[in-house]
């Protein structure tokens, strides 16, 4: 059984970083394309940024270029969301998410999720 896990997420004052993580356990890491994604109250779940099971491709959403980074650890099984110059716009739910294969854009693409982490940027 795949299981993700997040972590990191917290309230912050607008321009601060953040460092969230995303621990996977069961199945096999280094074979996953692994995507974020974040959830705003009252709003549909959207696209953050993915990144290749090698680590050796990435993509980000448009709002979210230039800030933020993502990263793995296959070592660790774990992937990683670096945010910087956070805007309280970026207040929402982040997700984790792991698929077999390649990554995608699309939430709907990936079978395994975590329970989420609460990001919270104060103005």
């Amino acid at each position: 059984q795949v299981q993700l896990v997040e972590s990191g997420g917290g309230l912050v004052q607008a321009g601060g970083s953040l460092r969230l993580s995303c621990a996977v356990s069961g199945g096999t890491f280094s074979s996953y394309g692994m995507g974020w994604f974040r959830q705003a109250p009252g709003k549909e779940r959207e696209f953050v940024a993915t990144i290749s099971w090698s680590g050796g491709n990435t993509d980000y959403a448009d709002s979210v270029k230039g800030r933020f980074t993502i990263s793995r650890d296959n070592a660790k099984n774990t992937v990683y969301l670096q945010i910087d110059s956070l805007k309280p716009a970026d207040t929402a739910v982040y997700y984790c998410a792991a698929k077999v294969g390649f990554q995608s854009r699309t939430a709907y693409d990936y079978k395994y999720w975590g329970q989420g982490t609460q990001v919270t940027v104060s103005s």
